[in-house]
């Protein structure tokens, strides 16, 4: 009897799971079905991504450079894998070394971006890095796997909770990846990733009141009208580029200035 094999079938990741579109959605794209993200799925991911915000930015700096490094880990795992997805090793080789390189940052960005300041009193002033929140991050089409990792790793090594669009045209890396993360220690929630139109998930992301900050990455073309919605309670709107820079993780991290008094 000849075996046919088990055809898999690439779902969301939202809150460490993998659940199907509450729409029953999908489509069909690099021959295989995915999930067809909706609008619901979105404002689902927004707020798990809320609830899992406090304990990933309560984790020391250490720690979340620890587990960024675990990623790496697992996607070495799983080499072969991604590279038959993407069809690059050179892609993959660089997006395990952009897992390790932020990791390596992570208890760096206080000390590179923090200051204490001269001030005229007898006061201790100083300025420290904080996570926004939650970011919304969408991700461009091409490299499906580099492109994406460029972006959630920064909004990561910080302390943000994420929400990413994969690319549209070539979802099933980005999906892959999120099976790594399932695994890789990071709380659930922390990230989760939606497949489907750009066009109909990316105004529901960039108008969602919940949302800090908006990557738009992956925004071909005139984005007046994600920005006009981004601007409805005052997201910062990033467009972090190629490569890697603690200037991109920068971008997701608002700079809190504390006052002490000298000798109290």
């Amino acid at each position: 009897m000849t075996r046919l094999p088990v055809a898999k079938t690439y779902k969301l990741f939202i809150g460490g799971a993998f659940p199907r579109s509450e729409s029953g959605r999908s489509y069909e794209i690099e021959g295989a079905n995915v999930a067809l993200g909706s609008r619901k799925d979105v404002r689902d991911a927004v707020r798990t991504a809320r609830e899992a915000f406090p304990k990933w930015a309560g984790m020391t700096a250490y720690n979340r450079g620890q587990v960024l490094y675990r990623v790496a880990e697992m996607m070495e795992g799983r080499r072969a894998q991604f590279e038959e997805l993407v069809g690059s090793q050179a892609e993959v080789d660089a997006a395990i070394d952009t897992w390790v390189w932020y990791a390596g940052w992570a208890d760096k960005l206080a000390q590179v971006l923090g200051t204490s300041n001269p001030v005229a009193g007898p006061y201790f002033n100083f300025t420290i890095p904080e996570p926004t929140g939650v970011a919304g991050i969408v991700a461009p089409e091409e490299p499906p796997l580099l492109g994406l990792v460029e972006r959630v790793a920064p909004a990561l090594v910080g302390g943000n909770a994420v929400v990413v669009l994969a690319s549209e045209r070539r979802p099933l890396a980005a999906i892959t990846l999120a099976e790594v993360l399932a695994t890789s220690d990071v709380p659930g929630g922390t990230v989760n990733v939606l497949t489907g139109r750009k066009s109909e998930l990316c105004p529901v992301l960039a108008g969602h009141m919940d949302v800090n900050a908006l990557d738009l990455a992956g925004i071909v073309g005139d984005s007046t009208e994600l920005e006009r919605l981004a601007a409805d309670n005052v997201k910062r709107v990033v467009r972090n580029g190629d490569g890697y820079s603690p200037w991109h993780a920068a971008a997701f991290l608002e700079l809190k200035t504390v006052w002490h008094p000298i000798g109290v």
